[in-house]
């Protein structure tokens, strides 16, 4: 009897270790400013994915991103960047950003696809945004973000 009770105990015990650790583990978030080359900015609410897990689940499984919000990947080095949409319901567009902030490119992206969407040059950051905010809020290559302190 007391064999099953100690057994019983360090499951129940496992059990919410393992469902705290998971309520933890949500991403930090920022503010992200953008800057036209007018000077005029917009600002997004960004989830910051900073670790290899991070970065690899991204938006996957997310059905709805709300407005004015993004996910800002961080890398830890300059490089070539490729994503695709596995398991991404959502249509994003994103932007490929340099280690000055200058936004090099932007690609929309289809949900679903499995088609490798390659940054033209190297890159330290890509931020994602549900398809569309960059072209409805004027931003274009050449444009810059804030790098925000991490």
């Amino acid at each position: 009897m007391k064999t099953l009770i100690l057994r019983t105990s360090f499951w129940f015990l496992l059990f919410f270790v393992l469902i705290f650790c998971g309520c933890s583990e949500q991403m930090k978030k920022t503010e992200l400013v953008l800057v036209r080359n007018d000077g005029t900015t917009e600002t997004l609410s960004v989830e910051l994915a900073l670790t290899p897990e991070e970065q690899a689940h991204g938006y996957m499984e997310r059905k709805k991103i709300p407005a004015g919000t993004g996910m800002l990947f961080v890398f830890q080095y300059d490089q070539r960047a490729s994503f695709w949409m596995k398991n991404t319901p959502t249509p994003l567009s994103i932007a490929y950003i340099d280690s000055t902030g200058t936004i090099r490119d932007i690609f929309n992206m289809k949900p679903f696809s499995l088609e490798a969407i390659n940054s033209t040059v190297s890159v330290r950051y890509a931020l994602e945004v549900p398809q569309g905010w960059f072209a409805e809020n004027n931003i274009t290559p050449g444009d810059k973000i804030q790098i925000p302190k991490l």
